[in-house]
């Protein structure tokens, strides 16, 4: 039931519009084009509910928790990305990637029916609703794989953060300034939990049904830092990923203080 929660969603996608908005619109200037102000955005918007977000508030909320996680993933997955990566396609010439917006949007939506991660939401939520189960031997097996999935993503951050600096020292043009990537980690941390909060009160006021345990679990994930995937999707469309690797480096060390401040406010631990 919580993931047809349709209110939940249009709450939490409104906020993510926002943020891709802002963020677009407060970064798209000087060396910063179309593309790497579309992933910054990304990067901005896209907080790290899979790795972190579900773990941490099912742990501390209880399985109700994963629900609405479940609910911004999807979110996330298939119209916030896919919209940064149309935006990342709108600027330069057509021979060097950039394209109109029609064939940009066409371009996104193949690559959302490409990514695996929509359909393994929608495969667990069918697992879940017939109670079915895998074989313990293939349990085993992606038990394995998830536990992998954090610390690998990890080091692929640091390795791309190693290579920008090996860049940096061969060319200074490769050099990124602490402008470009602090201020990025602070919106996501400050703003995107903010504008959650402010615009889902806003919608219970005006009566939409929101349930109240479902906000609190709608901000505390727009608390979390930068999802480390957004690094893989920047390499993969050519934008300046050293960049950023460091948004997401900044945001998640900075997180261990502003995510507890953000549970201590709304769950008064």
């Amino acid at each position: 039931g919580e993931l047809l929660d349709v209110s939940l969603a249009l709450t939490y996608l409104l906020c993510a519009l926002v943020m891709v908005a802002f963020v677009v619109a407060v970064t798209l200037h000087g060396r910063i084009g179309w593309n790497d102000a579309a992933f910054g955005a990304l990067v901005g918007a896209f907080p790290n509910t899979g790795f972190m977000g579900v773990p941490l508030l099912v742990a501390l909320l209880g399985a109700k928790a994963a629900g609405p996680a479940i609910v911004t993933i999807l979110v996330d997955m298939v119209i916030t990305s896919s919209l940064c990566i149309a935006l990342s396609r709108l600027g330069g010439d057509p021979a060097q990637g950039g394209v109109s917006a029609g064939q940009a949007a066409k371009n996104a939506l193949k690559g959302v029916a490409a990514n695996p991660m929509p359909w393994s939401i929608l495969l667990g939520a069918l697992f879940s609703a017939l109670q079915l189960e895998l074989p313990k031997p293939v349990a085993a097996t992606v038990g394995l794989l998830a536990d992998a999935a954090s610390p690998v993503a990890l080091f692929t951050i640091g390795a791309v953060l190693a290579r920008s600096q090996m860049l940096a020292k061969d060319d200074k043009s490769h050099e990124v300034h602490w402008q470009e990537y602090v201020p990025v980690a602070l919106i996501k941390l400050f703003l995107h939990p903010l504008l959650v909060l402010l615009v889902g009160v806003s919608a219970v006021s005006l009566g939409v049904h929101i349930d109240k345990f479902a906000l609190t679990v709608l901000v505390l994930l727009a608390a979390l830092p930068s999802a480390s995937n957004v690094s893989l999707l920047a390499e993969r469309f050519g934008a300046d990923n050293g960049r950023i690797a460091r948004i997401i480096l900044v945001s998640t060390a900075a997180a261990f203080f502003t995510f507890s401040g953000a549970v201590a406010l709304m769950v008064g631990i």
